[in-house]
């Protein structure tokens, strides 16, 4: 008799591989069927934005609105109830609001390249692939293009975890007419990427010196002998790797796929929560939306306790300080301005009456932008 037969009746029962089968067909059945709905809902959303471009255009408002963008993505974490992570769901939406966005009108987009870098993944993860972005040599000429209204937004980066300011940003900042719109995130994996096979047969390892220096311990440590040059970018870097023999290049894994080089090892980086804080620039202000961040930068005179009485206006509102550094004032020796990132929007309730006591404490005051807080890494 049939492994699959009954005793009693003779009659032939599906085995546990015929219902396993049958299971399966039916739940991809089902997953056919809503992802027929999410393409008609998607679609819907996609002729929704449409209309806004048509109402925004009559009152000519701004395509991009941050601070819309910020509260939509905000409420997916509130709202969900798995079992995708609100982080997931973040990132798919992500790229639904850029090719609604799209629809729309294209978004161009400015960025220190070229292709293929930290600046550029950054710029990806935040506005999604359905974007024009316009690489840029120089982090003052993704300025240039923004104040010019080639590129109606930038992205620049500000700051490493490791290694602090990023010098040009912030003295770009002191003269730019530009708002500070948004900020991102981004976790820095730097891999080591050579045409050669193995780890043994490099003699010279380039990148950018930032990318060097973040990854200074483990190279001393794996390639003692060999020679370390700067490079204009990291890109710039993989592209030198691919020409010459021994040669290695420090690097985004995107960057080793796109040259097409051996990843030799994977993130060679000495803090394993490396992370860059980038800008991004834009030529109108930010509303509030509840979860906003200010940045600012201000002079003092040098006068015994100036520094701290001008803070201290923060502080008695409640307003917390997440950052501050100094910058020389170019053009006048021994002088400083100091960058302050702070909770809250220019226009709270405690921000804003702190902001107006500083004024007569300081030589100047700028407001670079209040923006929508970025999203945190883990472990930060």
């Amino acid at each position: 008799m049939p492994a699959n037969s009954s005793p009693e009746t003779g009659l032939i029962q599906p085995s546990e591989a015929d219902w396993s089968q049958q299971a399966l067909a039916q739940a991809r059945q089902k997953i056919d069927e809503i992802d027929r709905s999410l393409q008609e809902l998607l679609n819907q959303r996609a002729q929704q934005a449409q209309a806004i471009a048509q109402y925004k255009a009559a009152g000519d408002q701004p395509l991009f609105v941050p601070e819309r963008e910020a509260q939509v993505l905000e409420a997916l974490g509130q709202d969900n109830g798995g079992p995708l992570a609100a982080e997931s769901l973040r990132h798919i939406f992500r790229e639904i609001i850029s090719a609604c966005r799209q629809v729309q009108e294209p978004l161009r987009v400015a960025f220190l390249g070229p292709e293929h870098t930290f600046s550029h993944q950054a710029a990806l993860s935040h506005f999604g692939r359905s974007c024009e972005y316009d690489p840029q040599e120089s982090i003052a000429e993704v300025f240039a293009e923004v104040e010019a209204n080639r590129s109606p937004l930038g992205v620049v980066p500000v700051e490493n975890s490791s290694q602090g300011g990023v010098n040009e940003t912030l003295d770009t900042l002191m003269t730019s007419r530009l708002n500070v719109c948004g900020e991102i995130y981004a976790r820095v994996g730097h891999v080591l990427m050579s045409r050669e096979a193995e780890l043994a047969y490099v003699t010279r390892v380039h990148s950018h010196p930032q990318a060097l220096h973040q990854c200074r311990g483990w190279l001393r440590r794996r390639l003692p002998q060999a020679e370390l040059r700067e490079a204009a970018s990291t890109a710039a870097a993989a592209l030198l790797a691919a020409q010459e023999p021994g040669g290695a290049a420090v690097g985004s894994a995107l960057t080793a796929q796109h040259y097409q080089l051996n990843m030799l090892a994977a993130d060679i980086q000495d803090s394993p929560l490396n992370t860059t804080r980038f800008l991004i620039l834009g030529r109108r202000p930010c509303p509030p939306t509840g979860q906003d961040k200010t940045s600012l930068f201000f002079g003092l005179d040098h006068r015994p306790g100036a520094l701290c009485r001008s803070l201290g206006h923060l502080a008695r509102r409640g307003v917390n300080l997440t950052h501050i550094q100094s910058r020389p004032i170019k053009d006048r020796p021994w002088e400083y301005a100091f960058f302050v990132d702070c909770q809250g929007h220019r226009q709270d309730a405690r921000l804003a009456p702190a902001l107006a006591a500083m004024r007569p404490e300081v030589e100047f005051l700028k407001v670079l932008g209040s923006y929508p807080r970025g999203q945190s890494l883990p472990g930060m």
